[in-house]
């Protein structure tokens, strides 16, 4: 193989993983020839697993834009100019959208992509009333999701149930999001969604949670506290 030919197979990256495999195969020949059976049965194994997990990510990625690409469809009588899709109604691109995000979080579920689409379909039940089902989805995101998505699904799930009177669902969630914060969820923002859920039957409780946070650096953390603590007051309480 000439030396170009080989520099162009290597510009991608799955190449680039095949020639180290084999030019580690060429330095330790004895290796190979000892363990050839062995090392192939390895190497084709690992190389199978590679593209498969590759493929799957493209897989999910494609799905997840397809349907992004239908929540951002144009719907009416005139069809948008811009390239986007468009439905005749809005009836017709719901529940289109709708199948299209139910489809990605059925079959990528525990996925980053999975994640989004759950989190997605549970806001529009929101929008719909249907709480019980939002608070299924955000449940979902939160036993099978990559950390950051579940921190997040974990977050608005606590306020579902505020919504729903569960005080002591919502104020143990948040306090496992206090004790373990991530780049998603910081522990202030836990803190003070932690202190509007408890400001109703916990006032003192809220204040003083809240009520730190007031002074802190960090502008929009202490003007969400300030704004919080504020409206705690104009309850007439503590």
């Amino acid at each position: 193989m000439d030396r170009q030919t080989r520099k162009d197979l290597k510009s991608d990256k799955f190449a680039e993983e095949v020639f180290d495999v084999f030019e580690w195969a060429s330095v330790h020949k004895t290796e190979v020839l000892r363990y050839g059976g062995v090392l192939l049965a390895l190497v084709v194994i690992g190389l199978g697993v590679m593209y498969y997990n590759r493929y799957q990510a493209g897989a999910r990625q494609d799905a997840l834009a397809r349907a992004l690409r239908i929540d951002d469809a144009s719907a009416g009588a005139a069809p948008d100019q811009g390239g986007r899709l468009h439905y005749d109604t809005e009836a017709e691109k719901d529940k289109a959208r709708e199948q299209a995000f139910a489809d990605v979080a059925a079959r990528f579920g525990g996925t980053q992509e999975g994640a989004i689409a759950e989190i997605y379909l549970a806001g529009w039940a929101i929008d719909k009333g249907d709480l019980a089902g939002a608070e299924k989805r955000f449940k979902r995101v939160v036993d099978d999701a990559p950390k950051a998505y579940a921190a997040l699904a974990k977050l608005a799930l606590a306020q579902v149930y505020a919504s729903e009177n569960k005080t002591a669902d919502a104020e143990k969630a948040l306090r496992e999001l206090i004790a373990n914060p991530t780049t998603t969820v910081s522990k202030e923002q836990a803190t003070i969604v932690l202190g509007q859920v408890l400001a109703n039957s916990k006032p003192d409780e809220a204040h003083k949670l809240l009520d730190p946070l007031r002074t802190s650096t960090r502008v929009p953390v202490s003007r969400a506290a300030i704004t919080a603590a504020a409206a705690i007051s104009k309850t007439g309480k503590p």
